[in-house]
């Protein structure tokens, strides 16, 4: 281990509407991205997320919510340095997500 250390404000998360489903559920697409500017990977990556549920299919391995307010991001897996990932879920509402930790090397 070495390198700069990381905090959660490394970690951005975008989250934005799009075209609802063909049923009228409005979907988001969200963006997770290592913005850490001194270079660290970023891995196991959880985000506070109540109860998150999605009418639309999540790759569990890109999002998951492990129990109430704990979902794990790129199945813990890191993100390289300006890497980023996204999907899209769709719900009645949109969840609040922040991240809650992460690890970083």
């Amino acid at each position: 281990m070495g390198g700069e250390a990381c905090t959660r404000e490394d970690v951005a998360v975008y989250q934005g509407a799009t075209a609802p489903l063909p049923n009228g559920i409005p979907t988001y697409t969200v963006e997770v991205l290592n913005a850490c500017a001194s270079g660290c990977a970023v891995s196991d990556i959880h985000v506070a997320c109540g109860w998150f549920s999605s009418a639309r299919l999540i790759n569990p391995r890109l999002f998951r919510r492990l129990r109430f307010d704990d979902c794990l991001v790129n199945d813990g897996r890191p993100l390289a340095p300006g890497q980023s990932l996204s999907f899209q879920y769709a719900n009645s509402f949109p969840f609040p997500l922040a991240v809650t930790s992460l690890s970083c090397y």
